[in-house]
């Protein structure tokens, strides 16, 4: 057990790392595609992420024997990481990181759209539906500025593809994540994480000799900012984040963890204008906000505010909408 002060320490860097790192690997990803097909990028950063957290789960002894758990964690591995995070490196060909980053900020809408064992307790609550009108609502603002700019004329069909793909990948993502809820391998949390990353790296490596991403790439001429966003990926999205992700879980609740979905975006468009000068328009920002407040509406029932709390909103509420006091300006001679 450790002591309350260390435990902080470790629980605000375990956010921070969700919060700072998950957000900036959009960018990550953009580096790595200046110098290597997107399959081949995400095969490189699960495959060896996975062989280092497996080399560590066997020096520390842990057995990973059993069929029915590599296939387990295969089958998450393969929706979760090379369908769900492999298709963004795709996409990302063709949208900036920040479009990206803000696409994937919908995924709390199809986990509800498709966790269809609890549709009863979602649409039985008005905010999750305010919710996900709000969020469709956001989207439709941002796709619209983002296909229907002036500037994207040029590669519209392109772009409105890789929207498509994004969106199959979120979809991907959840599809994982509810099959991993419901039938979860066995093994320590960690050696589950390195089946998933090694498995699915395969399968993305595999995908990219097949795409023939392979043949005309030449390690030599890969440029030294894409090893080092691979690098990143590798070391610190699929490593660091992703094992402090899991650690929150298991101190802190899931709807409070889960508050990464409404920073990861605004982090990556704040890590793209300052690194790779991105840009977004005031409407496309707009979208943004209005995507983030559905996110927060449909999680607002998981949210467990203080008494204390709800008063001091209902007095702050009051104070705002009170007419001022006619005497308030006198002054007393």
């Amino acid at each position: 057990m450790l002591p309350a002060t260390r435990t902080k320490l470790f629980t605000f860097l375990a956010f921070a790392s969700v919060y700072i790192i998950w957000g900036s690997t959009f960018l990550a990803i953009s580096y790595g595609l200046r110098g290597i097909p997107p399959f081949l990028l995400s095969g490189l950063r699960f495959s060896i992420a996975g062989i280092l957290l497996l080399l560590w789960r066997f020096s520390r002894k842990e057995q990973a024997r059993s069929r029915t758990n590599w296939i387990r964690n295969g089958i998450t591995g393969i929706l979760i990481l090379t369908g769900g995070t492999g298709l963004v490196a795709w996409g990302e060909q063709y949208i900036s990181a920040t479009e990206a980053a803000i696409a994937i900020a919908t995924g709390p809408f199809w986990f509800i759209a498709l966790d269809r064992k609890n549709w009863s307790s979602y649409f039985s609550n008005l905010t999750t539906i305010a919710g996900l009108i709000t969020g469709f609502a956001g989207l439709l603002l941002f796709f619209a500025d983002s296909i229907g700019g002036a500037q994207q004329q040029s590669n519209n069909t392109a772009r409105i593809l890789a929207f498509g793909v994004l969106a199959l990948s979120s979809v991907s993502w959840v599809l994982g994540s509810l099959y991993a809820k419901r039938r979860r391998a066995d093994h320590s949390t960690f050696m589950n994480i390195a089946q998933q990353l090694l498995i699915a790296g395969v399968t993305a490596l595999a995908i990219s000799a097949a795409r023939g991403e392979w043949q005309d790439w030449a390690p030599a001429r890969v440029a030294l900012q894409s090893w080092l966003g691979l690098a990143f990926l590798v070391l610190l999205g699929s490593i660091v984040a992703y094992l402090s992700y899991i650690w929150l879980l298991s101190v802190k609740s899931p709807v409070l963890v889960s508050t990464h979905t409404y920073v990861n975006p605004i982090v990556a468009v704040v890590v793209g204008w300052l690194f790779i000068d991105e840009h977004m328009s005031l409407i496309q920002l707009a979208g943004l906000a209005v995507i983030l407040a559905g996110v927060l509406l449909t999680n607002a029932s998981g949210y467990k505010l203080s008494k204390r709390f709800r008063v001091r909103v209902r007095r702050s509420f009051k104070t705002l909408l009170s007419p001022p006091r006619s005497d308030k300006y006198l002054v007393d001679f």
